[in-house]
């Protein structure tokens, strides 16, 4: 396809300020694919975005297309991509990697310093983002849904890469065969602070993981009820909320949270105790602290949440432990292996299908599914853990 093609968008132009507009898709390269976005779920870093221009110290500097958790369908192909022909449906991963640093040819295309990530408004200009009717993509990086997976799954695997990704940093056992029983695996304690959509994909990649015991903890007790009523974990602890001042009543609080997670009991009536792995998904201080304390000698924190960028943490206790603090960047090489997880029907993997909550209908309520996606509950008192658009 050689003409351009003019499409319709949402564009961010301020803080709640979307709008839809037109724009000019450029030709087709001829390693790219044309896409026909149908399902996009909205992200923490959207909402920040949408809710205050800007995503922590990252300032939006032009009109800002949102959307990185996408599925569509093949409209065109170039005449270099030989993979993937029109009517194909695919998951979108959105990361444009320079592929010619070190860490790219390493592998680590992640953190590639020369990143376009679309959605994020960290290049300039921006990479625009998937809340649009087509994208142009390149081939390479859209990855083929197999029959009966359905759109949704497909941009459910985006979040749940940052799982996967984030259990490969942890050191986390191959995933479970469906032959095989939580208890012959008897794999490691695992520890989830934050109950949200990442948070609850992490309890489920732990799960499916062999995890031998899997803790979620947050401070809303209705989502901690929800992981464990749908078995994304074996127990859970609602974290106190309370607000000390000062460093030293900040440890001390972090302390109390640690020791509630190690007395936690599972339904077996088994106490949790030494924790090997800690996901910390908040990016809150305290959170951080306790993830700090709570993980036992030898074991490992994973720094998913994106929070405050300069937090005090209780340093000597990680060294004198040899607690290994790890960083998680997004994710790299798990899209096969998502989608794959996705479509396999595994019965170790939670119900994660369940955790969009929410569903809304074409470029026009975008509005409304943001202001959605920033809520606790609805109006119904159900709760919102991942809101979907679906066009």
């Amino acid at each position: 396809m050689s003409q351009t093609q003019t499409v319709r968008a949402s564009v961010l132009h301020g803080a709640k300020d979307l709008r839809v507009e037109e724009r000019t898709l450029p030709a087709l390269a001829p390693s790219d694919i044309l896409v026909s976005v149908k399902s996009t779920g909205l992200c923490g870093s959207d909402l920040h975005y949408f809710s205050h221009f800007r995503n922590g110290d990252i300032l939006v500097r032009e009109p800002l297309t949102l959307g990185h958790e996408s599925a569509g369908i093949v409209t065109a192909v170039g005449p270099a991509v030989t993979h993937l022909q029109p009517g194909d449906a695919v998951a979108l991963e959105v990361g444009l990697p320079c592929n010619e640093c070190h860490l790219c040819r390493a592998g680590r295309y992640n953190i590639c310093r020369a990143m376009r990530f679309r959605s994020s408004a960290k290049s300039l200009p921006h990479a625009q983002g998937t809340l649009q009717d087509l994208i142009a993509h390149p081939a390479h990086l859209a990855h083929k849904l197999p029959q009966g997976l359905s759109l949704e799954m497909g941009a459910l695997a985006e979040p749940l890469s940052v799982a996967l990704h984030a259990g490969d940093r942890a050191g986390l056992p191959p995933v479970l065969s469906a032959a095989q029983t939580q208890q012959e695996a008897a794999g490691p304690t695992v520890v989830v602070l934050g109950a949200g959509a990442v948070g609850l994909l992490c309890c489920a990649v732990a799960k499916v993981r062999g995890a031998g015991k899997v803790v979620v903890a947050d401070i809303n007790a209705d989502r901690v009820a929800w992981a464990q009523e749908k078995g994304f974990a074996d127990t859970g602890v609602v974290v106190p909320m309370k607000r000390p001042e000062g460093i030293e009543a900040k440890l001390a609080f972090a302390q109390e949270v640690a020791a509630l997670l190690g007395a936690a009991k599972t339904k077996g009536g088994d106490v949790v105790g030494d924790v090997d792995v800690t996901f910390e998904c908040t990016g809150v201080e305290s959170c951080l602290q306790a993830a700090i304390y709570a993980t036992q000698p030898g074991g490992r924190v994973l720094i998913i949440g994106m929070g405050n960028p300069i937090q005090t943490l209780p340093i000597s206790a990680a060294s004198l432990k040899e607690v290994d603090l790890v960083g998680v960047f997004r994710y790299a090489h798990t899209y096969p292996r998502v989608i794959e997880l996705l479509a396999s029907d595994n019965p170790h993997l939670p119900p994660v299908r369940e955790l969009i909550t929410h569903r809304y209908e074409s470029l026009d309520s975008i509005p409304e599914a943001f202001a959605m996606a920033g809520r606790v509950k609805d109006d119904d008192d159900k709760l919102v853990l991942k809101v979907v658009v679906n066009m």
